[in-house]
């Protein structure tokens, strides 16, 4: 009887979403335009970064510098006087200015070691900081290629052999599709839990269930399984359509062992909305309490910077979240391929977590359906 309790209260809640029509945006564009958003427009990506070039030197060599920037990291580039360039970079035209001074071949062929100079407009902070680098590597290889060309240029003694595992091509949108679903996961369990429980109380529709024969047990737990199944089915939806098909990017891994992390995350995040549900006491102040959990949790969970670059407090206290256990698993598996006998400490991590998070929450509930009882 109990069981059958939880599941048709669970289709409750499936129709009351269903009616929903706010919600229900809000699932279909997290797992979609979200992730297609979070996976092209990465900030830290170098794309047709506006540059200009003050070439007083007017050399073969300097032309060739001035050809080598091109689309797509930056557009093509301006060759302006050095009277223009202050003016546009206050204008905001340029994020990068690059001096080539007079006499520049020449005195490199001369062995006089002639300096370049290299404007950056800083309020641009990602171009300006991932920009600088390319444009050093650029101008030096230019240079290497030229000058070796009329005289014997030396080399390095030791030669770097680079292998880039995981992500071949350095693509950003890699990474950048697979965390934003990893984090709407968090958000919407949230989310959708706590707005159920608040929603009911708002339409007065937790006294009806009072006199029902159900127990605090039965509604909470008719919550856990519905919600989690709308996010769980928008997750494996958005991996195999949006980031396999749309964006093309890889999964390394078991699909089905990672919705398995998930499913075990999902327990604890939405018995984590239950709670705050039962905080609030309305949606505004749900919301509030909302931002104050969310940020935290993404934030210091290693989603966003390695957690290794943290201060070892935050790093032992981010242990107790199911955040980190999950973003740990969610890498694991879908960069690197892993399976079970890599992933199981952070599924029973985030079991134990669930289970104590479910208990906290369901106590906190008991409290409340009493208090209203």
């Amino acid at each position: 009887m109990r069981l059958a309790n939880i599941f048709h209260l669970g289709v409750k809640e499936l129709r009351s979403l269903v009616r929903d029509p706010i919600m229900l945006v809000l699932i279909v564009y997290a797992f979609t335009l979200s992730v297609y958003t979070a996976a092209t427009a990465m900030p830290e990506t170098l794309n047709k970064a506006p540059i200009a070039v003050v070439n007083e030197d007017r050399s073969p060599l300097s032309w060739r510098i001035v050809s080598a920037f091109y689309p797509p990291y930056f557009v093509l580039p301006e060759v302006i006087d050095q009277a223009e360039m202050d003016a546009r970079m206050d204008a905001g035209l340029d994020t990068f200015a690059l001096d080539i001074p007079p006499n520049f071949q020449r005195d490199l062929l001369a062995a006089r070691r002639p300096t370049i100079q290299l404007n950056v407009d800083a309020t641009r902070m990602s171009q300006a900081f991932t920009g600088s680098g390319y444009i050093q590597t650029i101008v030096t290889d230019e240079v290497r290629a030229f000058a070796r060309r009329y005289r014997e240029v030396q080399e390095l003694p030791v030669d770097l052999a680079l292998r880039v595992r995981f992500n071949p091509q350095l693509n950003k949108s890699w990474f950048g599709a697979i965390m934003q679903v990893i984090n709407n996961v968090t958000m919407l369990s949230i989310v959708l839990t706590g707005a159920a429980l608040i929603r009911e109380r708002e339409h007065g529709t937790v006294e009806h269930l009072l006199v029902m024969p159900v127990t605090p047990f039965e509604i909470m737990s008719s919550k856990v399984w519905a919600m989690g199944l709308v996010v769980l089915a928008a997750t494996a939806t958005a991996l195999t359509v949006v980031v396999q098909g749309w964006l093309s990017v890889p999964i390394q891994g078991s699909l089905a062992l990672f919705l398995a992390g998930t499913a075990l995350h999902l327990f604890a995040t939405t018995s984590m909305g239950i709670f705050l549900g039962t905080v609030a006491r309305s949606m505004p102040q749900f919301g509030l309490l909302l931002m104050l959990v969310l940020l935290p949790l993404q934030m210091l969970s290693g989603a966003s910077t390695p957690r290794e670059s943290m201060p070892d407090l935050v790093q032992y206290l981010m242990l107790a979240a199911p955040n980190t256990h999950f973003v740990m698993l969610a890498q694991a598996i879908l960069f690197r391929g892993a399976g079970l006998a890599i992933v199981w400490p952070q599924l029973v991590s985030l079991a134990l977590i669930g289970a104590t998070l479910f208990g906290f929450a369901l106590a906190r509930f008991r409290k409340t359906i009493e208090t209203m009882g």
